[in-house]
């Protein structure tokens, strides 16, 4: 319950100073908590770069040790790559020696009859051109490769050029022409296969037909080779070509990797479940001492404002108790305060009311002028 006032200036007295007192807390609240608000993002920066400094230093130090193994898997690759390389040239080296040996008798039996076809048209004064595949495709043809050869020889001599000659070489397209052009064109490849038939095959006929004869054993022996090659070359048993060095040359660079690739992920799950921790923690102690100074600093601003905050809501309540009722809101300043007191103390009013009134139909009055 409120008090009669007796002493008006020292109530106004009293009322200034706890609004004063009021304003310079309230500045100072405003203050630490803008002290408060720098103090919390420097803390939080300082946080984030720890945070930073972890994550590289855990990222470098993980990749350096991902590098060196994959270095060291890259050389075991390469030598296995090597090791395969050369048992595949000893295998193919020993396939070769292998087809060499198994076909040198058709081998030595096909020169041979090489030379027996040189001695044999030396001897009857054969013509050189006669000991040839396209000749014994036009005129003693036999295998399927002698006959598709004398087939492509009259597809090209009596269809190709004479239609080449009638759609490309001729300015007008006539029938008498294209039959011209396949007149001319029988009588010259005709003529000329009949005439060198007739001075080769008539004249050397015996020597020709032992020369097919040997071609026939020749192409023979031929597909026999091929024969023993596929064979060879298809059969899956490599224990003849002796590569057990290079199978263990292989299978001790395969360990070498396999280990190198167990301890890469053996360092790997050390270093993701004990290193990284340590190194972690080594960070977090290295900057522990600056991160609680900024810790303890914000803590003390944070008390302080706190306390502060508290003492501001009870002067609040002890203001508007103790001189709202007499003065209101509007003259809870220290000038209008001041004010009111000078004119008590002029004699301008008796209280505090009058006083009021004085100072408000002071101020109209001077809004009027």
């Amino acid at each position: 319950m409120g008090q009669a006032i007796t002493d008006y200036v020292k109530f106004l007295a009293d009322a200034r100073d706890a609004v004063y007192r009021l304003d310079c807390d309230q500045n100072t609240a405003g203050q630490l908590e803008a002290l408060e608000e720098e103090q919390e993002r420097e803390l939080e920066t300082a946080g984030r770069a720890v945070t930073d400094a972890v994550n590289q230093t855990v990222k470098k130090r993980l990749e350096e040790i991902s590098s060196s193994y994959d270095k060291e898997i890259a050389k075991g690759q390469e030598r296995l790559k090597k090791a395969r390389a050369k048992r595949e040239k000893a295998k193919s080296r020993g396939m070769k020696e292998r087809i060499a040996e198994e076909t040198s008798e058709l081998r030595e039996h096909n020169r041979d009859l090489k030379v027996q076809m040189r001695t044999l048209f030396q001897k009857e004064r054969v013509p050189s051109f006669c000991n040839s595949t396209f000749y014994y495709a036009l005129y003693y043809p036999g295998g399927l490769k002698e006959i598709m050869l004398f087939l492509l020889t009259l597809t090209v001599c009596f269809l190709a050029v004479p239609c080449g000659v009638y759609f490309f070489l001729l300015p007008e397209r006539q029938m008498w022409y294209l039959a011209a052009v396949y007149f001319l064109d029988v009588l010259l490849f005709g003529g000329l296969y009949v005439l060198v038939g007739n001075k080769t095959r008539l004249r050397h006929q015996d020597a020709l037909k032992r020369g097919r004869a040997i071609r026939n054993t020749l192409r023979s022996n031929q597909k026999k080779i091929k024969v023993i090659t596929h064979t060879i070359q298809r059969d899956g048993n490599e224990d003849i070509y002796d590569l057990e060095k290079y199978d263990d040359e292989i299978a001790c660079v395969e360990q070498e990797l396999s280990e190198i690739t167990s301890k890469k992920k053996d360092a790997l799950n050390t270093f993701e479940n004990v290193t990284k921790n340590i190194i972690t923690d080594e960070i977090i102690a290295s900057h522990k001492a600056r991160l609680d100074s900024l810790k303890d600093a914000l803590d003390g601003t944070s008390r302080a404002l706190r306390e502060l905050e508290g003492s501001i809501k009870q002067q609040n309540i002890r203001i508007t108790d103790t001189f709202g009722p007499y003065l209101g809101k509007e003259f809870l300043e220290p000038d209008r305060l001041s004010e009111l007191s000078r004119l008590i103390q002029g004699g301008s009013a008796s209280n505090i009311t009058e006083a009021i009134e004085v100072y408000k139909e002071s101020r109209q009055a001077q809004q009027r002028v």
